[in-house]
C-alpha cells in the first residue's frame, strides 16, 4: 500500500487518506465549523481538523460514529466509515510500532585484526616455562550464544506479527464489518419510539399533488386515509407544501427522554417539476389551526420554526402555544410534532433530524419517508386541476369557478 510524507514528516498511508476523505465529506455535508462540531463531540477544533486532514487517526471508532450521526450519516454510510477506520487504525498501529532491530550476521571469515597465530610447538624452546593461555576478550559472544540470540529474536518477531494479524482482521470496503463488531461498542436500543405520518392534508381535506399524468389518467381524489396508496400509485409529489406528523413516545413511564431540537437537512435542490397540479378539494378549512413547525425550504439553510396554533371553535380565538425545545417524553406522556414544509421555487429532497438525550446517552434520529428523503416541489405556473364530482372528471381550476 502506497505511502506519502506529510508536512510534519510523518508518512501517510493510503488507508488513512481514504478514511480522512470520508470524515471531510461528513463535515462538509453538515456545514458547521470545526469549533461547533468539536464542542458537540467533546474534542478540540484542532483535533477534529487533524482527523479530517489525515494527520491523526482516532484511537476509538465511537467518536467517529458520533460524528457520523451528528452529520446525518445513514446505517450503510456508518458501516463503510467503520471499515475505513479499521484499515486506517491498522496503518496507524504499524506506523507507531518501530521495526525490530536488525541482528548483525555472524560470519565465519577471520576478523580484520586477527590475533597472532600460535607458534609451532616443535619450534618452541622446551626449556622455557609454559606461557599462560590467552583468555577470551570480555564482551565477545561465543558462537553458540550468538546463534541462540538470533533464534530468540526471530521467534519474538514471528509471535508479534501473528498477534497483530489476529488482533486486526482485514475488512474490505465492499463487505464492511457490522457495526456490532467494533470493539467496545454495543447496539443499545433507542429509549423511545417514533412514527411518521407523511401524507397529511390541511384540515383533513386540503392538499395538492404534482403528478406526471394527463387528467384522464388520474383517479378521483381518495379519502384521507387512502392518500398514501393514491400518491404511490400515481408517483405523486407534494405540491407546494408537505404536512407530516411525528409521534414520539418514551419506553419508560419514569425515565424521561429529553428532546433538544429538530433540524432540517436538504439533500438536493432542482427546478420545480413541470407536472400538472391536482388539488384534493375546492377549498376547506377548520376552526382549529394546530401548533406546528414551519419550514421554508427555499431558504439556504431551512429551520424548523415553532408556530403557535389557534382555536376559533369557541366564542373567542384562543392561542395554542407552540412546542419549544427542550422538553421531555415518557411512555405515558408522548408528544406529536406537526411539520409544515413549503416551497415555491425548488424541487426539494429533504429529511429531519431529532436530537435527544436520556440516561447519559445522546443521539440524533433521522426522520425520513420510509428510508428515503421527503420530496416537495413548487407549483407556481403549473396547470391546476380540481375534481368535478358531478361529472366525475378533473377540470381546470379556472373552470371550477373557484379562486383557490
Amino acid at each position: 500500500m502506497g505511502r506519502r510524507v506529510e508536512g510534519d514528516g510523518m508518512p501517510k498511508d493510503a488507508a488513512v487518506e481514504e478514511f480522512a476523505g470520508l470524515v471531510r465529506a461528513l463535515k462538509a455535508r453538515d456545514g458547521r465549523s470545526y469549533e461547533a462540531l468539536g464542542r458537540r463531540l467533546s474534542v478540540s477544533a484542532s483535533t477534529l481538523h487533524r482527523y479530517c486532514s489525515g494527520a491523526t487517526v482516532p484511537e476509538e471508532f465511537a467518536m467517529v460514529d458520533r460524528l457520523a450521526l451528528l452529520c446525518g450519516a445513514d446505517e450503510e454510510e456508518r458501516r463503510a466509515l467503520e471499515a475505513a477506520w479499521t484499515e486506517a487504525d491498522r496503518a496507524r498501529r504499524r506506523a507507531a510500532s518501530p521495526p525490530p532491530t536488525p541482528v548483525p550476521a555472524v560470519s565465519a571469515a577471520p576478523e580484520s585484526n586477527p590475533e597472532p597465530s600460535a607458534p609451532d610447538p616443535s619450534a618452541a624452546d622446551l626449556s622455557a616455562p609454559e606461557a599462560p593461555r590467552a583468555r577470551p576478550r570480555r564482551g565477545a559472544p561465543a558462537p553458540l550464544l550468538v546463534a541462540a540470540t538470533v533464534a530468540l529474536l526471530v521467534a519474538l518477531v514471528v509471535l508479534a506479527l501473528a498477534a497483530a494479524l489476529l488482533g486486526h482482521p482485514t475488512h474490505t470496503a465492499s463487505a464492511p464489518a457490522p457495526a456490532s463488531t467494533a470493539p467496545g461498542r454495543t447496539a443499545a436500543p433507542l429509549p423511545f419510539t417514533w412514527s411518521i405520518g407523511s401524507q397529511l392534508w390541511e384540515g383533513g381535506c386540503g392538499h395538492t399533488y404534482l403528478v406526471d399524468r394527463a387528467p384522464r389518467a388520474v383517479a378521483p381524489p381518495p379519502v384521507t386515509a387512502d392518500s398514501g396508496a393514491w400518491a404511490g400509485t400515481h408517483g405523486a409529489v407534494h405540491g407546494g407544501e408537505a404536512l407530516m406528523r411525528i409521534t414520539v413516545q418514551g419506553r419508560s413511564p419514569s425515565d424521561a427522554v429529553v428532546l433538544h431540537a429538530l433540524h432540517v437537512r436538504v439533500v438536493d435542490r432542482a427546478a420545480p417539476l413541470p407536472w400538472n397540479a391536482y388539488r384534493m378539494d375546492n377549498g376547506c378549512g377548520g376552526a382549529v389551526t394546530p401548533r406546528h413547525f414551519a419550514v421554508d425550504l427555499d431558504r439556504p439553510r431551512p429551520l424548523a420554526k415553532p408556530v403557535d396554533g389557534l382555536d376559533a371553535s369557541g366564542a373567542e380565538v384562543r392561542k395554542i402555544p407552540a412546542v419549544s425545545f427542550p422538553y421531555k417524553v415518557t411512555s405515558s406522556d408522548p408528544e406529536e410534532l406537526l411539520v409544515s414544509a413549503r416551497t415555491a421555487s425548488c424541487d426539494c429532497r429533504w429529511y429531519l433530524e431529532l436530537e435527544w438525550s436520556a440516561g447519559g446517552r445522546t443521539g440524533t434520529v433521522r426522520i425520513t419517508d420510509g428510508g428515503k428523503p421527503f420530496r416537495t416541489s413548487g407549483t407556481r405556473g403549473r396547470p391546476t386541476y380540481v375534481h368535478d364530482s358531478a361529472e366525475g372528471r378533473w377540470i381546470t381550476d379556472s373552470d371550477s369557478g373557484q379562486t383557490g
